[in-house]
């Protein structure tokens, strides 16, 4: 019998199985940010156990609300910061060199097929799209990652989704992700690895896959994972090309041992076909109430966020602003840009970007992931709607009593324009 990528990953990290189908598996990656690790800081330092495993395996970054807001804020940032100082955690990005967690992270080169990651945030699954398997963890077990560079997980099952057919003009990864939430549901995935297959897929660039991945979670997958392959590669190339003694035949041949295996035995498999996939966005409080956008043009919003783990990405921005260029945004609606890493920023302002979102009305913000949980740079109040590029549109996510569309920054930037829910279609030429 063959094996999944997953099956794979925990063979060649497995320590010990104290209980039947419990793992304990060895990490490579270890990340951490200012939110959910000072909890795990504070009590390691209260049992005196204030170690870590591995230094150089452990990566961090302030990013939720960045700068501080408040006296609190400003407390968790610092005792990251002190942490990091303490125990020589060289990747640690702080106030001015940091960005989102799942943004920045990838975008230095500290995700590799085959590796195991944790963090204590539910989008960590977003770094499968490398060949990983990576896990939102609780704090106990950041607490024992840190310390001990391993991690307990149940035996895993797959669910394989392989996505087929042709992309429509106008349709994106986000929508694609949308329609496999309302097929799957968001407890169609509980406690199994979803592995992203097929022909788009494989089209799919390594931004378009990492967006894939990172709404894993809202299916209840415990990760997405795509396969690693040429695409993967060239975007790793900087990174691992001395490792490989500049020979990428090597290396892909090296990556191939994390693909599944044809007889691999899968929970279920699932096609779905994109040729006649319309643009899409969440209504409601449920990542898998989602509908045809043009059915929604009566809802009125008025916030437009772009940004995130998800979406805040130099081609999302990229995206929104063809759907924007030469327009204003609705009277009423206010719009907020967030690149999500300082390199990102960098870029869309060297290539006019920026400026395009600035003529169109937008307040773009330094990289944070502080509006899509509703913590800072764009919390909407009682009655407010937005439409966002985020990846959660549970009630008061963004903010108490408001309401957030999640879509692709393409229909995100249409609806701007327009004041409710609308199609990007028209704008797209």
């Amino acid at each position: 019998m063959g094996k999944t990528i997953t099956e794979k990953i925990f063979d060649t990290h497995l320590k010990d199985e104290p209980f039947a189908g419990t793992k304990i598996l060895s990490l490579d990656v270890v990340m951490c940010h200012e939110i959910t690790t000072p909890i795990a800081i504070a009590d390691l330092e209260w049992r005196k156990k204030d170690r870590v495993f591995d230094s150089s395996k452990i990566k961090a970054v302030i990013d939720h609300v960045t700068p501080a807001k408040d006296t609190k804020t400003a407390v968790q940032g610092k005792m990251l910061r002190d942490w990091a100082t303490r125990h020589g955690i060289k990747d640690f990005f702080d106030i001015g060199s940091n960005g989102v967690c799942h943004a920045i992270f990838p975008e230095k080169g500290f995700i590799r097929p085959g590796y195991t990651v944790i963090m204590g945030d539910s989008h960590t699954c977003t770094h499968g799209a490398f060949g990983a398997f990576a896990a939102g963890v609780g704090t106990t077990d950041l607490e024992v990652g840190i310390l001990k560079g391993v991690c307990a997980f149940r035996q895993p099952r797959t669910i394989r989704v392989d996505v087929v057919g042709t992309m429509p003009k106008g349709v994106y990864a986000k929508d694609v992700i949308l329609e496999i939430i309302r097929q799957l549901t968001v407890n169609g995935a509980t406690d199994c690895v979803i592995e992203f297959n097929g022909p788009i897929i494989g089209q799919f660039d390594m931004d378009e896959r990492m967006t894939i991945c990172n709404m894993a979670i809202e299916a209840g997958g415990t990760c997405g994972v795509c396969l690693p392959d040429e695409k993967t590669l060239e975007y790793l190339w900087p990174f691992i090309a001395e490792e490989y003694g500049n020979d990428k035949a090597k290396a892909l041949e090296a990556f191939k041992k994390w693909h599944s295996d044809p007889d691999a035995e899968y929970e279920k498999v699932v096609t779905i076909d994109v040729s006649a996939l319309e643009p899409v966005a969440t209504v409601e409080y449920k990542p898998d109430q989602v509908k045809p956008i043009t059915s929604l043009v009566d809802c009125k919003i008025d916030q437009v966020y772009i940004g995130s783990c998800t979406n805040g990405r130099l081609s999302d921005l990229h995206e929104a602003a063809k759907v924007l260029k030469g327009r204003k945004l609705a009277a009423g609606v206010r719009g907020i840009v967030s690149p999500a890493t300082p390199k990102i920023f960098d870029e869309a302002m060297a290539d006019g970007t920026l400026a395009v979102f600035r003529e169109a009305g937008f307040c773009v913000t330094n990289p944070t992931c502080g509006a899509c949980l509703g913590m800072s740079n764009g919390v909407l109040a009682p009655g407010e709607a937005a439409a966002a590029t985020t990846n959660r549109n549970f009630s008061g996510r963004m903010g108490k009593g408001g309401m957030v569309h999640l879509m692709s920054p393409a229909s995100a930037a249409a609806s701007g324009i327009e004041g409710h829910v609308a199609d990007p279609r028209p704008y797209l030429g």
